[in-house]
């Protein structure tokens, strides 16, 4: 590999460790955001259906299942998180073998 390919392959791997970055950080409030909605609406459905007399052994997983479609919003949130960390560790090693290419190539110069 060329020595102008090679710093060109880095500098767009960085720019796409920026970019990864950024969407981390909007996935992780996504993220947490449906955490928040999920657990609310959950407590909510609970304190209707008490309200509304169901047998206490009842109430946790009749509650759960009518909030059923938060809950998968909430753990395809996660996943999406855990997704773009994975994405950026690999992006994180593939700049680190280019530099060390890179560091190879320039020492044998």
């Amino acid at each position: 590999m060329e020595l102008t390919q090679l710093t060109q392959e880095i500098y767009a791997v960085s720019k796409r460790l920026e970019k990864a970055s950024t969407a981390l950080y909007k996935l992780g409030d996504e993220k947490a955001e449906t955490e928040r909605v999920y657990r609310l609406r959950l407590t909510q459905e609970i304190l209707t259906l008490k309200a509304e007399g169901m047998p206490a052994t009842l109430i946790s997983d009749v509650a759960r299942g009518n909030v059923s479609d938060l809950r998968f919003q909430r753990d395809a949130a996660e996943a999406r998180y855990k997704a773009a960390i994975e994405s950026l560790g690999a992006l994180k090693s593939q700049l680190s073998a280019l530099q060390s290419i890179l560091k190879y190539q320039e020492s044998m110069g």
